[in-house]
């Protein structure tokens, strides 16, 4: 038979939340600043807290200033907010990644 696809995770940046601004009928939005590498708006993010992951999920915006952008690199600051999670503070440090899937072969 067929050899299920591997999962091979691409760690693309890491951004550190410097604020978080709770804003009704939106949600949670984190004002992040990227140190490292690249935060793409499709990526998945682990949030990081005393080096403890406490969630990983989808991100549900990329911002620059008012802006939706597709990406931010590192040296840059945005604004983004997370799927289905708000219970991010200031320190916390999101780890970008993606999951590509990798044919295997025999």
């Amino acid at each position: 038979g067929m050899l299920a696809p591997e999962k091979k995770e691409n760690v693309l940046g890491l951004v550190e939340i410097r604020q978080v601004f709770r804003i009704s009928k939106v949600g949670t939005l984190a004002g992040c600043y990227v140190l490292e590498g690249l935060v793409r708006r499709n990526a998945r993010v682990r949030v990081l807290r005393d080096n403890v992951v406490i969630h990983d999920g989808d991100l549900d915006s990329l911002k620059r200033f008012k802006d939706d952008v597709r990406e931010v690199k590192s040296g840059f600051e945005c604004g983004l907010s997370l799927k289905n999670f708000d219970d991010i503070k200031v320190g916390d440090q999101l780890e970008a990644y993606e999951v590509q899937e990798v044919a295997r072969t025999l």
